[in-house]
């Protein structure tokens, strides 16, 4: 089960990275988190994916869901910063801080996250909460 949960992700991701609409995905990230509820990259994408659609309340879920399973992905804390954003709840400042710590300790999060952040504001270009991240971050 686990393998086909791998191929389902790497499949959904190759979509994603080609252009795929948003919410055409967010039902194979559903069925990703569903199957392998401990795997916190896919609770990552989703909540990158509901965020992008304006499902901010969903996105807080997820992204508090792929933290507790991962809490050093910076990008699970990137996703929960803009959903407590968007959702006007409090906490923003503590993960905004550990994704700060994380770049200086390793770097090539830095360039993970601005092709992420460039990828987000490509596909959705006013998205403010992500444009005030992205400010934060300095980058």
């Amino acid at each position: 089960m686990e393998e086909s949960q791998d191929s389902l992700f790497d499949q959904a991701m190759a979509r994603y990275q080609s252009g795929t609409d948003a919410n055409e995905l967010i039902k194979d990230f559903k069925t990703i988190t569903a199957g392998a509820p401990n795997q916190s990259s896919g609770w990552t994408c989703l909540a990158w994916l509901q965020l992008l659609c304006g499902d901010s309340s969903s996105a807080l879920r997820s992204a508090r869901t792929a933290v507790k399973l991962n809490a050093q992905d910076p990008q699970a804390r990137i996703n929960l910063s803009l959903a407590l954003l968007e959702t006007n709840s409090k906490g923003v400042r503590e993960h905004i801080e550990f994704v700060k710590r994380a770049i200086l300790v390793l770097p090539e999060f830095e360039k993970e996250l601005k092709i992420s952040i460039k990828d987000g504001l490509e596909r959705k270009p006013d998205w403010q909460t992500l444009i005030k991240v992205k400010d934060w971050l300095g980058f």
